[in-house]
């Protein structure tokens, strides 16, 4: 393992003029960083253009200055200028800081040539990452004939750090991504299937002296103006007004209050076809949960490289749509509430208090959850939540679920997870227990994991969620990742894993046994292959795509074959077919997504999933078909089209969106929603909305 490179900071002898041109005199006097190596496509090897970074700091701020020299300028990549814009398709540079220098968690600035930037906080030596974060900062790029130009001011008040250090080291990452090679380089080297937010293996910026940490105080009002339509029925406008507060309790503690909170700018769910017998997952797009929802994560935690056999769109003890959110998806009013994130007596913490209003049938209720987690150096981290669901109109109507977990990092290669969860309900009994053991190991070639789990018939966290209940499961795995240094391949993974589910009295319900080979190319493109022998057996009939699928035992088999061109061309497009039997018929399924990227202003994509369906009832039809535009005339002004037709249920959801950067995390939107049912049976709702949100840092 090679050595942490370090760097001594260098505080600045004068103004920094932030216009992408590195031509004060302190940034001469400062260190040059250009040992950058490749962790992709030649992992170890230099890469293949220089970069020169530098580091200076003030009282007040960090200053970071890199020259990214390119010998064809003309071809570096950049998709867009939105803001979190997709930076696995971008020719980017992006720094990490450990500002607490523990080796696990991270700030993360990322940036394109045009200056679309990417910001994140990123938990547990890059096995969470929560995107939403957003951070008070300026940066500016400069295309010219040697390559690109990058120039950095960050505030020390953006980051979270121990003031009353006199003198800070803080752990550091650099990385440069140049999408035609399919090339990541790193200042500390990294293995390619590692991240930017590995900070075990970051290096270290050092000496950093008086600085100040600011008061810690953003305050974000927003005022809204909607127009709601339900069918034929005229709408009216109303009006609504709210406020957001963030404020450092202590260095390593930061609260968040909101009021009266809105939801209106987020963009719509993704229509998608269900085709079990189980509920489906849907991932939080809510800012406000976003945020720092690492932290309150709790479940089938995937480890990154590692493959599990389940994930937290399984089974999560906290899955924050159940706040503000019916079963439908529908919006429950959110009076206000609060959230205090961050590090207090060595340990890692997290509370949440939520209280909604009374609608629909459903009553006024108040959610909390309080997380800890403590890391013990060498051996893991070991961690509790509790959560609890509760009615306030005097029903006394409840839900609680409480878990305990060990994730434990024996060796570099080696990870063993486990939890124990329990749940109480004013409604429900029985077996209210769950509990999870896997192990893992992972080096250059080998991926072997295994795991068993438990969940018990009357287990219902009404604030997780929960894929299965009543069931036990056993997972195995073995595969390997061989780079075999032929020409145009840079990696073959062949592996086979088996799944295997039983009721709680050892009758198997479901067996899947998969045989997969997937080929990466060193442009960025791939395939692969499956065959998969899957058992269900079906206890009580149930409908998918309009047909019945009757009790029964079924035995079938299906394969599948998958492509991806390069995302770094313009034209870029994901393919999969599959083919087999489906319960007592069979099934074709067709997917395929595509972007085209006209420039770094405009982007359009689309996407089409098919499902043709035989069973001895007839023949069915389930399909799902999307589009999008997204148009950035610079990266303050954005706007987006996205049009969605289930024709399973004949719905055309359709959303428009605005989005204005009128100041540093400050927004204007105006999003228009409709969702129209072309069957007539409910009536077609509309929404005409905008948002304004100034903030303000102290």
């Amino acid at each position: 393992m090679a050595p942490r490179p370090e760097v001594d900071a260098t505080r600045t002898t004068g103004a920094i003029e932030l216009d992408g041109i590195l031509d004060e005199a302190s940034w001469a006097n400062a260190p040059v960083l250009s040992s950058f190596t490749q962790s992709r496509p030649d992992a170890g090897y230099p890469a293949s253009e220089k970069t020169e970074a530098r580091i200076l700091y003030d009282d007040s701020f960090l200053y970071i200055g890199v020259e990214l020299w390119d010998r064809e300028p003309h071809r570096i990549v950049t998709p867009s200028l939105e803001q979190d814009f997709q930076s696995g398709n971008s020719d980017i540079f992006g720094i990490t800081f450990d500002t607490f220098l523990d080796r696990r968690n991270a700030f993360m600035f990322l940036v394109n040539a045009h200056g679309a930037v990417k910001e994140a906080q990123d938990f547990d030596d890059s096995r969470q990452e929560n995107a939403a974060w957003e951070g008070i900062f300026e940066v500016r790029t400069r295309i010219h004939d040697e390559g690109w130009t990058v120039e950095w001011r960050i505030p020390f008040s953006t980051v979270r750090f121990n003031p009353n250090l006199s003198v800070q080291d803080w752990g550091m990452q650099m990385m440069r991504r140049i999408r035609r090679h399919n090339e990541e380089s790193y200042w500390a080297p990294l293995d390619q299937r590692d991240r930017i937010h590995k900070m075990s293996r970051a290096g270290t910026l050092k000496g950093l002296r008086g600085i100040r940490s600011g008061r810690n105080l953003l305050v974000k009002p927003f005022a809204l103006s909607a127009r709601a339509e339900a069918g034929d029925a005229p709408g009216a406008w109303s009006s609504d007004a709210g406020l957001d507060v963030k404020y450092g309790l202590t260095p390593e503690l930061t609260m968040d209050l909101t009021y009266r909170t809105d939801f209106s700018q987020v963009e719509v769910d993704q229509e998608r076809v269900n085709l079990t017998r189980f509920s489906l997952f849907f991932p939080e797009r809510r800012d406000f949960f976003t945020e720092n929802s690492g932290v309150f994560s709790f479940g089938d935690i995937s480890e990154r490289n590692y493959r599990s056999g389940s994930s937290l769109r399984n089974f999560t003890l906290f899955h924050s749509r159940r706040i503000g959110l019916d079963g439908s998806g529908q919006e429950v009013p959110i009076v206000g509430g609060g959230r205090v994130t961050g590090r207090m007596g060595g340990f890692e913490v997290g509370a949440l208090n939520m209280q909604t209003r009374s609608v629909g049938g459903l009553p006024e209720e108040n959610f909390a959850v309080l997380r800890t987690k403590r890391t013990v150096e060498g051996l893991g981290d070991f961690g509790g939540i509790l959560v609890n669901r509760q009615a306030t109109d005097g029903s006394g109507s409840f839900n609680r679920s409480y878990g305990f977990e060990a994730n434990l990092r024996p060796s570099q290669y080696l990870r063993v997870n486990s939890y124990l969860a329990a749940t109480s309900d004013s409604e429900e009994t029985g077996s209210a227990w769950a509990g999870r053991v896997w192990a893992g190991w992972r080096d250059t070639f080998w991926n072997v994991s295994a795991s068993t789990k438990r969940v018990g018939d009357a287990f219902l966290p009404r604030v997780g969620f929960v894929r299965r209940r009543g069931v036990r499961q056993n997972f195995a795995t073995v595969g390997a990742h061989p780079r075999p240094g032929i020409s145009g391949i840079n990696e073959v993974n062949p592996y086979v894993e088996v799944d295997h589910i039983t009721d709680l009295n050892g009758e198997l319900l479901t067996r899947e046994r998969r045989a997969n080979l997937s080929v990466s190319l060193r442009d960025g493109s791939g395939f692969g292959f499956s065959v998969t022998d899957a058992f269900e057996r079906v206890a009580e009939p149930f409908t998918v795509a309009g047909a019945t699928v009757d009790p029964g035992d079924y035995d079938f088999r299906e394969a599948s074959f998958n492509a991806r061109t390069s995302a770094g061309k313009p034209l870029s497009v994901t393919a999969r077919v599959t083919h087999g039997g489906f319960f007592d018929g069979d099934r074709t399924s067709f997917g395929a997504s595509g972007r085209w990227r006209v420039d770094y202003h405009l982007a359009l994509d689309a996407a089409a999933e098919r499902n043709k369906i035989s069973l001895p009832g007839g023949e069915y039809e389930a399909d799902v078909y999307s589009a999008r535009a997204t148009f950035a005339a610079s990266t303050t002004f954005f706007t987006s089209a996205y049009v969605q037709y289930n024709a399973l249920n004949d719905i055309v959801v359709t959303n428009l969106r605005i989005n204005y950067v009128h100041a540093p995390l400050s927004d204007l939107f105006l999003v228009f929603t409709e969702r129209r049912d072309r069957t007539g049976t409910t009536p077609t709702d509309r929404l005409l909305s905008l948002k304004i949100t100034k903030a303000i840092a102290f």
